[in-house]
C-alpha cells in the first residue's frame, strides 16, 4: 500500500480554463462550482474558465484556485483515491485542512475569499513586492536580510528557490545585495503585495474574526502546516497557526522534506501546473509524484494508486 500525500498549490499557478474539463465530465466536481457561485455571488465558472482580469487578483485568486482543487479532489476521492496526509501552499493550505476534514469545502472556499480580500486590501497598492532567489544557500540569503528592514524571506520553496517579501524598495535593494552576494538570478514576481510577511500582521486579526465563526471539525487525516512543516493532528491548533500563517514564512521546502521523511511514496499534486511537483523533485528526483490538472491526469493517478 502506498503511503499517499495530496499537495495544493498555491497563487500563481492560476489559469484560465482551469478545471473545465472537470465541470463537463463530473457532475460532482460541477456541483461544487456551482455550490462556490451561490456561497460568494460570484460567476464562478466566468472566473476560472474565461480569460478575465480578476483571476489573478488576489481577491478573487484565492477562491478561484480552492474551488477548483477542491472540485479535481472530488473526482479523485470518488474513483477510491484517498490521501493519508495533506499539504497545500499557502491558500492550498485551507484545501489541504478541507481534505483533512477539519472544515467543508464550502466554508474552506469562503475564508480564502474573505482570506484574498484582506491581504489585498492590507496595505496600499504598490506599497510591496516579493522577488524570487535563484540558485543561494537560504542562511546567505538569511544573513543579508538580517541586517535590513522592510523585508524577509516568504516562502521557502525548495533548493535554490527562496522568495523574498516586503515593502517595494526594501525588496529591490535586498535583490541587488543578494546578486552581488552570489544569487545566479533574481526576478521580481507579478503579486500584489507583501503577502507572507509582517506588513501583513494587522490582517491577520480580521481574518481571526473570521476564522472563529468557522465549524472546525476533528481531522481524519493529518496536514502540514506552512509554519512548522510539522504535522497537524489536533484541529484546535488550526485557527492560530491559519492566522500565523498570513505573515509568516511558507515553509514548504521542509513540509515536503519531513512526508518524504515519514515514508509518502506517492504525491499528487491537484491543481493546474506543475509548481509544487518541480519543488519536490529538487528535493528527492527520484520521488513519485503526479500531477492532476486535466481531466485525463485522473486515470494516471488510479493507475498509480492501485500498483
Amino acid at each position: 500500500m502506498h503511503k499517499t500525500a495530496f499537495l495544493f498549490p498555491g497563487q500563481g499557478s492560476q489559469c484560465a480554463g482551469m478545471g473545465q474539463d472537470f465541470y463537463e465530465n463530473s457532475p460532482l466536481a460541477a456541483d461544487l462550482f456551482d455550490r462556490a457561485s451561490e456561497i460568494l455571488e460570484l460567476d464562478m465558472k466566468k472566473l476560472c474558465f474565461e480569460k478575465n482580469d480578476l483571476l489573478d487578483h488576489t481577491a478573487y485568486t484565492q477562491a478561484a484556485l480552492v474551488t477548483t482543487c477542491l472540485a479535481m479532489t472530488r473526482v479523485l476521492t470518488a474513483e477510491g483515491i484517498k490521501a493519508d496526509i495533506a499539504a497545500g501552499l499557502s491558500l492550498g493550505e485551507y484545501a489541504a485542512i478541507a481534505v483533512a476534514g477539519g472544515c467543508s469545502e464550502e466554508e474552506a472556499i469562503r475564508l480564502v475569499r474573505k482570506r484574498g480580500i484582506l491581504m489585498q486590501n492590507a496595505v496600499p497598492a504598490g506599497f510591496g513586492a516579493m522577488c524570487a532567489v535563484l540558485a543561494l544557500e537560504e542562511k546567505v540569503i538569511e544573513e543579508v536580510l538580517s541586517s535590513m528592514e522592510g523585508v524577509t524571506i516568504a516562502n521557502y520553496n525548495c533548493p535554490g528557490q527562496i522568495v523574498i517579501t516586503g515593502q517595494k524598495e526594501a525588496v529591490e535593494e535586498a535583490a541587488v545585495k543578494l546578486k552581488e552576494a552570489g544569487a545566479r538570478r533574481t526576478m521580481m514576481l507579478n503579486v500584489d503585495g507583501p503577502f507572507h510577511s509582517p506588513f501583513l500582521k494587522e490582517a491577520s486579526y480580521e481574518l481571526k474574526k473570521e476564522l472563529e465563526s468557522v465549524k472546525f471539525t476533528p481531522l481524519s487525516i493529518p496536514y502540514v502546516t506552512n509554519v512548522t512543516a510539522e504535522e497537524v493532528t489536533d484541529i484546535q491548533e488550526t485557527m492560530p497557526l491559519l492566522c500565523q500563517q498570513i505573515y509568516s514564512p511558507v515553509r514548504f521546502m521542509q513540509s515536503l522534506s519531513h512526508m518524504l521523511e515519514i515514508g509518502v511514496d506517492l504525491f499528487v499534486e491537484i491543481g493546474p501546473g506543475r509548481t509544487l511537483s518541480g519543488f519536490l523533485k529538487k528535493i528527492d528526483r527520484q520521488a513519485n509524484v503526479i500531477n492532476v490538472s486535466s481531466f485525463a491526469d485522473v486515470e494516471k493517478v488510479k493507475e498509480a494508486y492501485h500498483v
